[in-house]
């Protein structure tokens, strides 16, 4: 890759972008910037194109899981480079996209994903690249798979979950368990 990744601790790019929201005639596009995102969570995920194989396992699956997401007070937002219309036909066309309840976030000058370093080089499409940027707009997590391998939703749940106590969370900590915090005051008392 020529670009460096963004990585934790660094604010995430100034964007205004379309976003597919409805296969409703009408209502089938919004506007999405930063800020939109100011004082939530955002968990941005990227997949690689439309009308492809993998990318609709994991769109689906973060669909399933969408309550999760606004439970944890977070914003939940897909991203391609691909256009708004061309979302909005894969919507149509494929079963399992046609009720999502997030944005898809349409990146066709590919401005942003170059900007985050997620522009693979040949193709010149995004990786599948998963941020959660905090209130403040800064990356908290970055996780980026190959092209041809789909991502774990419910990892991402975990660390957002890890992110939000902002508490030492132990290896395969999940939420409801102690802290690493909650035990060390334990034992010092």
């Amino acid at each position: 890759m020529s670009n460096r990744i963004l990585s934790i601790g660094s604010q995430f790019p100034q964007f205004s972008k379309k976003a597919a929201v409805s296969t409703e005639k009408g209502k089938e596009f919004i506007d999405l910037s930063n800020e939109d995102l100011k004082g939530k969570w955002t968990v941005l995920f990227w997949w690689p194109k439309d009308f492809t194989f993998v990318c609709p396992t994991e769109i689906a699956e973060f669909n399933r899981n969408y309550d999760e997401f606004t439970d944890r007070d977070a914003t939940l937002i897909g991203a391609s480079t691909d256009s708004e219309f061309v979302h909005v036909a894969w919507r149509k066309d494929h079963k399992d996209l046609r009720d999502l309840k997030f944005p898809m976030l349409a990146d066709t000058s590919k401005s942003l994903a170059e900007e985050l370093g997620i522009l693979e080089e040949n193709e010149k499409v995004a990786y599948r690249a998963t941020f959660i940027i905090d209130q403040e707009g800064v990356i908290r997590w970055v996780s980026i798979n190959d092209l041809n391998v789909g991502r774990n939703v419910q990892e991402v749940i975990r660390v957002l979950d890890g992110l939000q106590t902002d508490e030492l969370c132990p290896c395969n900590w999940n939420k409801g368990e102690e802290t690493l915090t909650a035990q060390l005051n334990a034992e010092l008392n």
